[in-house]
């Protein structure tokens, strides 16, 4: 009798998740003081072709998320106090927490499995070095490149990101491009290795709308034609609603929503959220001032989470916590993400009633332009 466990067709074709991200924290030291936490209980999940945009306004814990994943914060003075970042095997690997490998091996995946484009264009290239010589350094530390086939690697990379008279440019140094020039110079760099995740912290920084609108398109061809998993970090809705496949609201260093961008604009279910999207200035209201986030976050009635089975109250550092709360010195015992809908995760206060149930987990692929144009209106609205 053959005992092998049997699976369907839905299940085998099922996609991995290329990043998966569960329950993160990480603190910073305090010069005696409490350690301040600067992410608690964070869960995410990318899958190849597809964008997650985390958004939140400055400070929620982005950029601290995706900078240890790629373990860049020096430790001393952060520490990651628990969690995992697994990045699945491609075949001659298997799946490794990034979290868990020294220095050497995280020097082999930096760049060639995983790249990062950092926040501001204008300084993130070496001024001393011309643009070709960084792209260089890159490709010959990850591949058995010779300096001629290198630099032909970084000049097909430089054309790829529409770079015009790429041989010209590649002898240049940074002070001799624009700012949009110098993004496409560090998307080149990010993506001459070939890596399977890219991590973009706010890649439209300081550049003007028209120049955004471009980068943005671009990344959304790469992504399209390398099947580049793409963890966009902005606090812009505007960008949210037209690049994004899955968006995760992170605030205070915790994730308060996380669903599909068509989900989060047209049912937005934590006030947080809410209060975002009222912020938005909308042409022709007629409004004299904006919505605050401080104004939506006081109304009792507006953190109700009314959903099937959970009847939560919306978790939010600043109010009392309802009765039945966990109080306790251990991480994240105060709060749950859960499920309030089908693949529609929101943060919680937790109670006994209300526990942590399965980790958000969306495959959701490309939103392509139907949706991004769907969310834009709905926005706009």
């Amino acid at each position: 009798m053959n005992n092998a466990p049997t699976t369907n067709a839905a299940t085998a074709s099922a996609p991995r998740p290329v990043l998966t991200v569960r329950d993160l924290a990480v603190s910073f030291d305090n010069r005696g003081g409490p350690r301040l936490r600067a992410v608690d209980s964070v869960s995410m999940t990318m899958y190849p072709g597809q964008t997650l945009a985390v958004v939140g306004e400055s400070g929620c814990g982005k950029s601290v998320t995706a900078l240890t994943t790629m373990r860049l914060i020096p430790s001393p003075p952060s520490r990651t106090d628990r969690g995992s970042i697994v990045l699945a095997g491609n075949g001659s690997t298997p799946d490794r927490d990034l979290l868990q490998l020294d220095e050497r091996t995280l020097r082999s995946i930096r760049g060639r499995e995983i790249a990062m484009i950092f926040q501001e264009p204008m300084t993130s290239l070496n001024p001393v070095f011309t643009v070709g010589e960084q792209i260089n350094e890159a490709i010959r530390l990850h591949q058995s490149a010779t300096s001629a086939q290198a630099r032909e690697i970084a000049l097909a990379a430089m054309d790829e990101v529409g770079i015009t008279n790429p041989r010209q440019r590649l002898d240049q140094y940074p002070h001799q491009f624009s700012g949009g020039m110098r993004q496409r110079g560090m998307i080149a760099m990010a993506l001459a290795c070939k890596p399977r995740v890219l991590l973009a912290d706010e890649p439209t920084t300081a550049l003007d709308v028209t120049i955004q609108a471009q980068i943005l398109d671009l990344l959304s061809a790469l992504r399209a034609s390398h099947r580049l998993s793409v963890m966009l970090i902005t606090h812009d809705m505007g960008v949210v609603a037209q690049a994004a496949d899955v968006v995760c609201v992170m605030y205070a260093g915790r994730v308060v929503e996380y669903a599909a961008v068509q989900d989060i604009f047209r049912t937005p279910r934590h006030p947080y959220t809410r209060a975002l999207l009222a912020c938005i200035p909308r042409p022709g209201s007629g409004s004299s001032r904006l919505a605050t986030i401080r104004e939506v976050m006081d109304d009792p009635a507006a953190m109700r989470i009314d959903a099937p089975q959970i009847p939560a109250t919306a978790w939010w550092p600043w109010h009392e916590a309802p009765a039945g709360v966990r109080r306790t010195a251990e991480l994240g015992a105060d709060y749950a993400l859960v499920e309030v809908q089908p693949r529609h995760w929101v943060g919680v206060w937790r109670t006994e009633g209300v526990q942590p149930g399965r980790a958000p987990d969306h495959a959701g692929g490309a939103a392509g332009e139907a949706l991004a144009g769907d969310a834009a209106v709905t926005m706009a609205n």
